[in-house]
């Protein structure tokens, strides 16, 4: 369209200063011929629009306009306003901004000394459009610049969006590896002893085949567990009371473990991600409590200290294999501990502290920044 449109108006350039009266010079009619055949090749062939889409096409462009206006016939100046209209269109189009302040200020400079054939008429239409051009041309910079902005925001999103699902694969193999599938794991292997203890002694493969029976019920809680953690729409980071409270309930309902639920606020305040994050924190460790502790009584107290958040897991059972208390990094030193709570607690920039008392219990204290 932009080719066409050149096209015709330097065909009709030509066409005017040929039926022009002629007073002195034919440099502007030839000038015109050569113009116009300029475009007729860039109509014509489609390579050559690189070079008229180039500095040096609009300079060539901006030349003829200058020199049709200054010294073409008077009757053809109105051509001439129509010409610069669409340089302006084509140079706010094509071009970059310091381009079109480059055309506007030349031109601008040149009819100062030199009179053209449409008088102030033409001066006004290149003040008037130049200075549109101007101005649409710098929103168009400002624009692109945005638009560049906009692009590389959404790539770093989505960089984002694709670690935060490698980061949640990650995460939701490392629970069913250290949940379910341990106790798949554990059924596979009594089931193959039972085969032996079966043909040997009938009796004790019968007691055996009882103890598995319970422990079959055993995994069904733990995958039932395990199955709603991955429920998030159960989890409301916005009320974290009723949520918690929901969780201690399910997990007394699901395992007959006596469950008591602590908290003197009404509200919790923390960011939604950090929030939802020691959520599941207090599931693992339920389910901790479930599969390991043996105990008969767990409490969870939740609190807000100032801008950060406190969560607490005390139970009567069996503690850990160590003795003591250890904070986060003497856990990760020491390889001590339930390793993905160690690891969520360690992305939100928390604190873990957890005290093992063997055969009377242990507790585990989480504090992460609101």
């Amino acid at each position: 369209m932009r080719n066409v449109l050149r096209a015709v108006l330097a065909f009709a350039c030509l066409y005017a200063e040929m039926l022009a009266p002629r007073h002195g010079t034919l440099a502007v009619p030839i000038f015109s011929l050569v113009f116009s055949a300029y475009s007729l090749c860039t109509l014509l062939w489609s390579k050559l629009d690189r070079i008229q889409g180039s500095l040096a096409g609009l300079f060539f462009e901006m030349v003829f306009f200058v020199a049709f206006a200054a010294y073409g016939s008077d009757p053809n100046a109105w051509i001439g306003c129509f010409f610069f209209l669409y340089l302006m269109m084509s140079a706010v189009v094509n071009h970059d901004w310091g381009d079109v302040f480059v055309v506007v200020g030349a031109s601008l400079a040149f009819f100062s000394f030199v009179t053209p054939s449409g008088g102030d008429v033409l001066r006004r239409v290149v003040l008037v459009s130049g200075l549109l051009g101007c101005t649409m041309s710098y929103q168009k910079r400002k624009l692109q610049q945005w638009l560049r902005e906009s692009i590389r925001r959404e790539e770093g999103l989505s960089m984002e969006i694709e670690k935060a699902r490698d980061q949640e694969r990650q995460r939701i193999a490392g629970d069913f590896h250290d949940g379910p599938l341990q106790s798949f794991i554990g059924m596979q292997v009594r089931l193959d002893i039972l085969g032996t203890i079966l043909k040997r002694d009938p009796p004790a493969g019968v007691l055996e085949l009882k103890e598995l029976q319970g422990l079959s019920k055993e995994i069904v809680g733990d995958v039932r567990s395990f199955l709603r953690g991955m429920r998030p729409s159960e989890l409301d980071a916005s009320d974290m009371v009723a949520s918690a409270r929901r969780i201690v309930e399910y997990f007394q309902k699901d395992t007959g473990i006596a469950g008591r639920f602590v908290c003197s606020e009404t509200t919790i305040k923390t960011a939604q991600e950090s929030g939802l994050e020691l959520l599941q924190i207090l599931r693992e460790a339920l389910h901790n409590v479930q599969k390991h502790s043996k105990a008969g009584r767990v409490v969870v107290s939740l609190e807000q200290a100032g801008k950060a958040v406190e969560l607490a897991v005390d139970d009567d059972g069996a503690g850990f294999p160590f003795s003591g208390s250890f904070n986060l990094d003497e856990l990760d030193l020491l390889r001590l501990g339930p390793a993905s709570i160690r690891r969520r607690v360690r992305s939100l920039g928390g604190e873990l502290s957890i005290e093992s008392r063997p055969g009377h219990g242990a507790g585990i204290k989480v504090r992460i920044p609101g």
